[in-house]
C-alpha cells in the first residue's frame, strides 16, 4: 500500500516542505556568508504560496489521487500543480538600507529568517516523526 494511502497527502506535503526549507536554508546561509561582499543582493526561496496552491488543486482535482504516477509524465490540463512539482522561486530580498558598497544584506534580518526557517523545519520533522510513531503503535497494537 502506498504511504499516501495511509496518511492522505500529509507525508508528501511535509516531505516537500522539509526539502524546500533545506534549500531555503542554503540561500539564507549564502546571504550571511556574503554579508561583506560588495553589490551582493540577498535572496530567499519563496514556496509557501506555491505549496498551498498545489495542495488546494490536488484536493479539488483528484481527491486522494496523485496528478501523475511518475515524475517524468506530463500532467493533464488542470493538474500541473502537484506537490511534487513545487520547486519554489528565488526572490531577491534586499534590506531597506543598502550600504555604500551596494551590499543589501542586513545581518539581523537574515538571522531572523534563518531562525524562523529552522523552527518550521524542525516542526515538520517532528510532525512526520509523530505520524510514523502513531503508525508504529498501531502495528504493534498498543
Amino acid at each position: 500500500m502506498p504511504i499516501e494511502g495511509i496518511f492522505s497527502n500529509t507525508i508528501e506535503l511535509l516531505g516537500k516542505s522539509i526539502d524546500l526549507r533545506a534549500k531555503n536554508h542554503n540561500h539564507i546561509s549564502a546571504n550571511l556568508a556574503n554579508a561583506e561582499t560588495p553589490n551582493y543582493i540577498p535572496a530567499t526561496l519563496s514556496f509557501e504560496g506555491e505549496l498551498r496552491d498545489a495542495l488546494k488543486s490536488n484536493k479539488s482535482a483528484n481527491p486522494g489521487k496523485k496528478a501523475v504516477s511518475h515524475p517524468r509524465h506530463i500532467p493533464l490540463k488542470g493538474q500541473a500543480n502537484s506537490l511534487a512539482s513545487v520547486e519554489g522561486r528565488i526572490v531577491e530580498t534586499p534590506a531597506p538600507g543598502i550600504g555604500r558598497d551596494g551590499n543589501a544584506v542586513e545581518l539581523e534580518q537574515e538571522m531572523g529568517k534563518l531562525a524562523a526557517n529552522q523552527i518550521m523545519y524542525n516542526a515538520s520533522v517532528q510532525i512526520i516523526g509523530k505520524k510514523f510513531e502513531g503508525l508504529k503503535s498501531a502495528i504493534k497494537g498498543q
